[in-house]
């Protein structure tokens, strides 16, 4: 698998990508009607470096990694990643999630924050902790899940 800084000809693809998830509203705080438009300018915002993952040319998984905080959180990253449906249990995930701690790395960062993991994805949480991530906290009932209800957030936390 071949992961790779996005470029604008991948918007398409990484749209394929993100719509499904943000139209279930069960992963990300995001507006479930929210645009292609700004959509993309969410994800492969100015204030991100994204990265497609990619096999037999087929796009199959996108993350974004950014500076946390500014001035002295800044040396703390957060990253957030999705994974075609299609593309599911093939270890994409894993792949953006060591390829994104090396990247930080190499990038000056210090840590990897991620501020908003909603506690029913329990695939992603298991991947996490099994990636080193500890989870530092839990904010009780804060994410409306359309399923079931209001859910606990979890914060996760590694030193790079």
């Amino acid at each position: 698998m071949l992961i790779r800084a996005a470029q604008s000809e991948d918007h398409s693809a990484i749209w394929s990508i993100i719509e499904p998830v943000i139209r279930a509203g069960d992963t990300y705080t995001l507006d479930r009607d929210m645009g292609r438009d700004a959509a993309l300018t969410y994800w492969c915002g100015a204030d991100k470096f994204t990265f497609v993952a990619e096999a037999d040319g087929a796009i199959l998984g996108t993350y974004y990694l950014r500076a946390n905080q500014a001035g002295g959180g800044a040396h703390v990253c957060n990253c957030g990643y999705m994974t075609a449906a299609a593309a599911s249990g093939r270890g994409v995930a894993r792949a953006m999630c060591a390829h994104s701690m090396d990247e930080a790395r190499q990038r000056g960062f210090r840590a990897m924050q991620f501020n908003f993991v909603v506690s029913t994805n329990v695939r992603a949480v298991r991947l996490w902790i099994s990636m080193g991530f500890s989870v530092v906290g839990r904010l009780p009932g804060a994410f409306a899940h359309p399923a079931e209800g209001d859910v606990d957030a979890l914060i996760l936390y590694r030193p790079l």
